[in-house]
């Protein structure tokens, strides 16, 4: 594969979890929150599973016995992402969700310096108060401005960088990405079942009626496009991987424009270039700072 072909694939899951935002947002006119996400990471156990046997069956090694608890302790942090992300899509835009979404970029280095005393790089603080300038302004110029659903997907963001933080620390020493993925994806499902059956009445029809949300959210946003950004990733560099897979705020903007006629002021809309930029540098300006290797010989 060419390293064209590579951004193309992550162009191209950047586009699948942009559209993802849609899905979610309609599915919501049939089914409840936990069902959706229960159902939604069910059929993405499913896409997993026999990629994680095939997994299995390549390892050379046997995976440690705390590897498994570790991998529900990453699950959990998905779990309360994408709860959080979910509910907040009652009450939020496409727009709004994508771009706030996308600040778990700036958290996840700012909570590994709170928890793991780890120094940042120095782009970190500027880019930090960037994202927050930007939530300024898309809120209106006001924080009052923000609705539930803007709060609640800024936790969201958080959880994101708190899964993300322990997929760094738990997953290394593993080498099994397919299996930890399905691991989290059937964590989800069983507490967002769990959860919709106490707390959301559902009905075969309204099951048919979000089918294909579901089945779009299930199979292509969390199988397809996180497949398609492991095989990309080997073959482009980590600076315009990040370029093309920051796309997902642009693609949620666009398709809840196109598909859902959502709209958004001029405000907001500086406020969500910023956003996407401090989500660009802070990704590759540490990347094009590295000190160069020099050769030996």
């Amino acid at each position: 594969m060419t390293r064209i072909q590579a951004n193309l694939f992550l162009l191209f899951s950047g586009a699948i979890w942009g559209a993802g935002f849609v899905a979610q947002s309609t599915a919501m006119d049939a089914i409840g929150p936990m069902w959706f996400v229960g159902l939604r990471f069910a059929i993405a156990a499913v896409v997993a599973a026999p990629l994680a046997l095939w997994e299995h069956r390549k390892a050379t090694t046997p995976m440690p016995k705390s590897s498994l608890r570790n991998f529900v302790w990453i699950g959990l942090a998905l779990f309360a992402g994408a709860s959080t992300q979910q509910f907040g899509l009652l009450t939020t835009s496409v727009t709004n969700s994508g771009f706030l979404t996308g600040l778990y970029v700036v958290f996840v280095p700012v909570l590994t310096v709170l928890f793991l005393r780890k120094r940042p790089h120095w782009v970190i603080w500027p880019g930090a108060m960037m994202a927050f300038l930007g939530i300024f302004l898309l809120s209106g110029g006001t924080f009052a401005g923000l609705s539930t659903g803007d709060l609640l997907t800024i936790v969201c963001a958080v959880f994101w960088a708190i899964q993300m933080i322990l997929v760094g620390i738990f997953a290394s020493s593993t080498g099994r990405p397919m299996t930890l993925s399905m691991v989290q994806f059937a964590v989800c499902a069983i507490l967002g079942c769990a959860f919709g059956a106490v707390f959301e009445p559902l009905d075969l029809a309204a099951i048919q009626n979000a089918l294909p949300e579901i089945l779009y959210a299930g199979f292509f946003s969390s199988g397809i496009g996180f497949i398609c950004q492991v095989v990309a990733q080997r073959y482009t560099t980590a600076p315009q991987a990040a370029i093309f897979l920051s796309s997902e705020a642009l693609f949620a903007a666009l398709f809840g424009v196109l598909l859902l006629g959502e709209t958004i002021s001029a405000m907001g809309y500086v406020g969500c270039a910023i956003i996407f930029a401090a989500m660009l540098i802070v990704e590759i300006v540490p990347e094009l700072t590295k000190p160069k290797a020099v050769a030996v010989g």
